[in-house]
């Protein structure tokens, strides 16, 4: 492996090209160790300032994590969130089969708190007002790959069983239909991109400096008054969002102009 002292890119972003394409082609898999900063600066012929700034930028990109004191890994593949929060209800109003297989969700508290400013504004409260949340980790294989809220009012959860810390063992917003007495009937989702709070950074395992894709998602009942305010908050460079949707006809015009005839 080399790099080419005269080419218009600056040596560190060769090689972090050339690293991106040998693990792509498997040469090094996910979760395996990188040669040292030193036996890399060795191996491309430059300083290891200039490998330190290559490894900054892939961790950057979410393709390499480093553990202090053990050393440099491949991270694994990118997440791949499949129609966004529509996934949470699935085709028949229940969670995707794979779902479960992939990902194991961890209910880590249930109280009462003040609402942040975009879970007061859905709810259409003040900011501040004292909501329930239940926060949750998603993780897959031993990364934790979301971190997770969900709000109601408390006055419509009070003495229920979402108030209890206790996981339901079905998705959260059918125990919500059945002791609420109200059903689900539109979402609206909104991403965003940003960096991490410090506290999201250290349970996702990424740099500070490392932006995060925040979703923001306001279940509806009937009579489009609020239910529930979920967040979710996922590592940016990690995570790829795909939406998939039907493109409709054109409609027929009921009344074509024939424009000008020539005879």
């Amino acid at each position: 492996m080399a790099i080419n002292p005269g080419a218009a890119e600056f040596p560190h972003r060769q090689i972090a090209a050339q690293l991106r394409e040998r693990i792509r082609r498997g040469d090094w898999q996910p979760g395996e160790r990188l040669p040292s900063i030193p036996a890399m600066a060795e191996m491309f012929g430059v300083a290891k300032q200039t490998v330190q700034r290559t490894v900054d930028q892939l961790r950057v990109e979410g393709i390499l994590i480093t553990k202090p004191g053990s050393g440099t890994y491949v991270r694994g593949t990118r997440r791949r969130l499949n129609r966004l929060s529509r996934g949470r209800y699935g085709s028949h109003r229940g969670y995707h089969a794979d779902l479960a297989a992939r990902y194991r969700q961890q209910l880590t508290a249930v109280g009462r708190e003040p609402a942040p400013p975009e879970v007061a504004d859905a709810f259409g409260v003040r900011d501040g007002t004292e909501l329930l949340v239940r926060r949750h980790l998603v993780r897959a294989d031993d990364a934790t790959v979301e971190v997770g809220a969900s709000w109601f009012r408390v006055h419509d959860v009070s003495g229920t069983s979402l108030e209890r810390m206790e996981a339901f063992g079905r998705p959260l917003y059918q125990e919500a239909e059945d002791v609420l007495n109200r059903r689900y009937d539109s979402a609206t989702d909104t991403i965003s991109a940003r960096q991490p709070s410090r506290e999201e950074a250290e349970i996702l395992q990424i740099r500070p400096d490392t932006p995060v894709l925040h979703l923001l998602h306001v279940a509806f009942d009937e009579t489009r008054k609020p239910i529930e305010v979920a967040q979710a908050t996922w590592p940016g460079p990690m995570t790829t969002l795909t939406e998939e949707y039907r493109i409709p006809a054109p409609a027929a015009d009921p009344d074509p102009d024939p424009g000008l005839a020539l005879a």
